[in-house]
């Protein structure tokens, strides 16, 4: 708890754009130093001395204790479009409580994650035709198979050991990348198309991939947007394309073509490679068989139902087996209460109970 509490004194005074001598004036220490040992582990905080940071900082006890908490930790990229500032950082503090919540039930029992972690060896001056062989690269090493997008979430939770969280986020909402020491998550709006559920989740794998080297922008807008952005973003979508969309995948199918309607054929292939049809075209620019003189001669209205009709495309269940699974196993030992769970998901007890329903697992209270 006192390293807990350490580390986000620390973040409170940063986020705050204090130097460590203006807070120490402020707590009341006779110098810096005072401050600079409690931050480096070196000397606790009294009881005292807390109440007085909480009311420097205008936050309550939980803020320095609440370990199903993120602060100051982790580090969030968003896809959103359009959406307020106040909208987004209200979800974002919900996603942290839900990363955090995974966290802490597994504290003591998680395997130590790997020091190795996985790394593409890219930068902002790669190019484009760099990314996209990276994402050829990695699709043979996860053996992603003709169809990447049947396989791609279970190698992101196997090979990054990364969460994937299915969640109902506001309609502005995409999905976002969650940069985490031991615990790195990519969060997809269940809500949106399926072909776009899967373009998220390989755009935000690249994040994961190439964080070190050129961290995202907090906050970047919707895909595909063919070519434009800046320039992590376009080598993110260009490896997005050719993940889901392997040249391999797609030759044979663009050669027996013949004279069908463009549309027709652009439908039909995105829904068998559970992509949208937006971004299976720009995927043939990238790959030059479609030429700017062709784009005029597509419209994107005709490509709305993204190759598969909305009622045909399954809706992923909320959050993900491991999260669901290690809650469940909270509430069955004591370790969390039926109404402290209920509290972090924001959700009824009735849904909670429905939750675990649509797992298949029994509910582990009494309604």
């Amino acid at each position: 708890m006192s390293e807990l509490i350490t580390r986000r004194l620390k973040a409170a005074r940063d986020r705050a754009g204090l130097t460590q001598a203006q807070l120490s004036e402020k707590l009341g220490f006779k110098d810096r130093q005072t401050l600079a040992a409690i931050e480096a582990g070196q000397r606790k905080l009294s009881a005292e001395e807390l109440v007085r940071a909480m009311r420097v900082f205008g936050v309550d006890l939980e803020y320095f204790t609440d370990g199903f908490r993120l602060v100051g930790e982790g580090s969030f990229s968003w896809r959103a479009k359009g959406a307020a500032p106040g909208l987004l950082d209200e979800f974002e503090t919900r996603a942290g409580r839900w990363i955090a919540t995974y966290r802490r039930l597994g504290e003591g029992k998680d395997k130590p994650a790997s020091t190795l972690q996985g790394r593409l060896p890219l930068t902002e001056r790669s190019t484009f035709e760099e990314a996209r062989a990276a994402a050829a690269a990695l699709g043979n090493e996860w053996d992603l198979g003709e169809i990447p997008a049947q396989h791609l979430e279970r190698r992101v939770r196997d090979r990054l050991r990364a969460l994937v969280f299915y969640v109902d986020a506001p309609l502005s909402i995409s999905g976002a990348a969650c940069q985490l020491p031991g615990l790195n998550t990519i969060l997809i709006n269940r809500k949106e198309p399926e072909g776009r559920r899967h373009y998220d989740l390989a755009h935000e794998t690249f994040h994961l991939l190439t964080w070190e080297q050129m961290p995202p922008e907090h906050t970047e807008s919707e895909i595909p947007r063919g070519g434009k952005g800046k320039r992590v973003e376009q080598l993110a979508d260009n490896f997005a394309s050719a993940l889901l969309m392997p040249e391999r995948t797609l030759a044979p199918l663009w050669q027996a073509r013949g004279d069908r309607d463009i549309h027709v054929w652009l439908n039909e292939t995105a829904t068998k490679l559970l992509v949208t049809a937006v971004a299976l075209k720009w995927r043939l620019v990238q790959l030059g068989w479609l030429s700017k003189a062709d784009l005029l001669d597509i419209r994107d209205d005709k490509l709305t139902a993204n190759g598969r009709p909305k009622k045909e495309q399954p809706v992923p269940r909320l959050f993900s087996q491991e999260f669901v699974e290690r809650l469940h196993q909270a509430l069955s030992v004591g370790d969390l209460s039926v109404r402290r769970a209920a509290s972090l998901l924001e959700t009824t007890i009735e849904e909670l109970a429905d939750l675990f329903r649509a797992y298949e697992l029994t509910v582990p209270f009494d309604l």
